[in-house]
């Protein structure tokens, strides 16, 4: 799913929607299903780990630079956010979906992203649209990083 717009927040929202559509799918996903399950649960892992990378690199420093009354605070349980979804990522690339734990860990991962998601879009995006950031410019740089990871394999 490809966002409208170059618009850095219509991207990062984009994003937000593909990743809550692959949990959807998984969750769909009978028990012997394990082949399917690796292969969604990989394409996860792979847009959560590019999603944060371009939020911790260009998204968030160019909020925290702007000096948004309420933002650092956002940002550092957001920061804090990924640093824990990173490490269930970590664990569920290390692991097969017979594995004890495999399902459980999506599913956790899947709530802790809806969570995030939900401050993200109800909070944060609201700050950075009031503080005139330029999201067209942030929503190429953000385009051009995410190029960069999908070359390098991320």
């Amino acid at each position: 799913m490809k966002a409208k717009s170059n618009d850095a927040i219509a991207l990062l929202t984009s994003d937000h929607r593909e990743v809550a559509d692959l949990f959807k799918q998984y969750e769909a996903l009978g028990e012997r299903a394990k082949s399917s399950k690796k292969r969604i649960a990989d394409e996860v892992c792979t847009a959560l780990t590019m999603h944060t990378t371009v939020e911790e690199e260009i998204f968030y420093p160019s909020l925290r630079e702007a000096g948004v009354k309420g933002a650092d605070e956002l940002l550092d349980e957001a920061i804090v956010e990924h640093a824990s979804a990173k490490e269930l990522i970590a664990q569920l690339q290390e692991m097969d979906p017979e594995d004890e734990l495999y399902d459980a860990k999506v599913k956790v991962l899947a709530e802790q992203i809806e969570h995030h998601v939900k401050e993200e879009e109800k909070e944060m995006f609201p700050m950075v649209r009031k503080a005139k950031l330029d999201l067209e410019a942030l929503g190429q740089e953000i385009t051009q990083r995410k190029e960069e990871l999908a070359a390098a394999g991320v």
